[in-house]
């Protein structure tokens, strides 16, 4: 009969048992679906060696997701540049009901985007770009969505009206697809950053719209209006009475006039073409030797010049056009590319013979060591060798191994795993060891009690000093 009593503490101890026991097997059972869903779209795309997911494992534990804090449920998805080939299938990611964030950008996704993707409940942002994806957006949206990029695909048809009704929208990205028709009318007072460059589409900008640069529909042919330019409405035709009443043809006076008046305009424009030509070939002459001149003096001080351009961070010299080559050696697990190793907070730990050594922390907390070479002279071939033969030497089970590698004429850059073991200091403190080169050169072991040494980069350089 004290159970009755909802205010003893015994009974309210026993209710919470009673419905933790309730729940539990609820909160498992969806955790499982959303693994089951993860482990369908896996199986449904080619992705090669870089998405292991362990099915005996858990999936919080998995690459590129993040459950929350309770481990109940999956709030993540991240797995940009992970070489993802395919379609995605329905009844995969849109059974994620509590997925927040979802990227799949850099990938080679082909086919229509599921519609069961973009009315996730929880969906807050959802980054698709530069991947192969095309057909109709679909017509629903989540209305808690804030970020949408779907740029550098091949999407068709008009851009959805049901845009307008996503209040908290702050990106919209569909640049650099094949949208047409009008712009919808987007009322939204959130959105902060919209880029519909690049597309099909036309008419007129809303006025709503034309508060963006015009960077923000460049590329659309069709369009017009603000900020762009104004639109240009067509000149009505003539009336048939004014169209059908007879001309009286020119007098013949009017022809000789019209004669001598066109000779006279030839002959004058004539020698004005003449003269400026001359001008311009003067002109031209004179740049050419001034410039000659200027060659020979900066040739002399070319030397003193170079040594004094100052040193920059490992991503400053890498080109636009040369972006996403990043290359993996045979058995990494990393899924970023060299976009986002560039984007990448990054901390010198030293510099040596062969270049600086960077700490370097990417946005899905990823961290690794990236060094950037310097006085590197070996070609493309020798230089994809190289790394090759190191990547083979870092399998032994105590040398850190070299994941990756970019190489371009101006920059050369390898990465490795990141080893948290302390300061250099503390490692060699009290260890008899020899070096090749100085300690930011060389590649550590695992074992704090093993070896240092350094191999193969000085095959690279220029530097050969022993």
């Amino acid at each position: 009969m004290d159970c009755l009593n909802l205010r003893s503490p015994f009974c309210i101890l026993l209710s919470i048992q009673l419905l933790l026991s309730v729940f539990n097997p609820l909160v498992v059972a969806d955790l499982a679906s959303e693994k089951q869903a993860l482990l369908d779209f896996v199986s449904a795309v080619y992705h090669g060696n870089k998405l292991n997911w362990d099915k005996n494992a858990s999936i919080c534990s998995w690459h590129g997701v993040k459950c929350s804090a309770d481990q109940s449920q999956v709030f993540e998805l991240r797995v940009p540049a992970a070489g993802l080939i395919g379609a995605i299938p329905p009844n995969t990611l849109g059974k994620l009901d509590s997925l927040q964030v979802l990227s799949l950008r850099s990938n080679r996704l082909t086919g229509s985007l599921p519609s069961d993707v973009t009315v996730l409940p929880s969906l807050r942002s959802i980054y698709l770009q530069h991947n192969e994806l095309s057909g109709r957006l679909p017509s629903s949206f989540s209305p808690s969505l804030s970020v949408i990029d779907f740029s550098y695909n091949s999407f068709t048809g008009e851009v959805p009206a049901s845009l307008q009704n996503l209040t908290q929208l702050t990106v919209l990205n569909l640049q650099d697809n094949s949208f047409s028709g009008s712009i919808p009318d987007l009322k939204l007072h959130s959105l902060k950053l919209l880029n519909l460059s690049n597309n099909e589409l036309k008419g007129s900008i809303p006025r709503s719209l034309q508060i963006f640069p015009k960077g923000s529909f460049l590329g659309n042919p069709g369009l017009c209006g603000l900020p762009l330019a104004e639109c240009s409405f067509p000149s009505p035709t003539p009336s048939p009475e004014s169209s059908s009443s007879p001309q009286s043809p020119p007098s013949p006076h009017h022809y000789k006039k019209l004669g001598m008046g066109f000779i006279i305009a030839v002959a004058v424009g004539g020698f004005a073409l003449l003269m400026l030509v001359v001008v311009v070939l003067i002109v031209c002459f004179s740049k050419r030797k001034g410039k000659d001149e200027i060659d020979v003096d900066s040739k002399s001080k070319g030397t003193a010049t170079r040594s004094e351009k100052p040193k920059q961070e490992f991503s400053s010299g890498v080109q636009i056009a040369e972006k996403n080559k990043l290359v993996f050696l045979e058995g990494c697990t990393y899924s970023f590319d060299l976009e986002d190793l560039l984007r990448a907070s990054a901390e010198v730990l030293g510099k040596g013979s062969y270049g600086t050594a960077y700490k370097a922390i990417l946005e899905d907390g990823t961290v690794v060591v990236v060094k950037r070479l310097k006085d590197v002279v070996a070609g493309k071939r020798e230089f994809e060798q190289q790394m090759e033969l190191i990547g083979r030497l870092g399998k032994h089970a105590n040398l850190v191994p070299l994941r990756a590698y970019y190489y371009s004429k101006d920059e050369k850059l390898i990465v490795y795993d990141y080893i948290d073991t302390g300061s250099v200091s503390a490692m060699l403190h009290g260890m008899l060891f020899h070096c090749y080169r100085h300690i930011t050169d060389v590649v550590f072991f695992k074992n704090i009690n093993d070896v240092i040494c350094q191999y193969s980069i000085q095959e690279l350089t220029t530097d050969q000093h022993s």
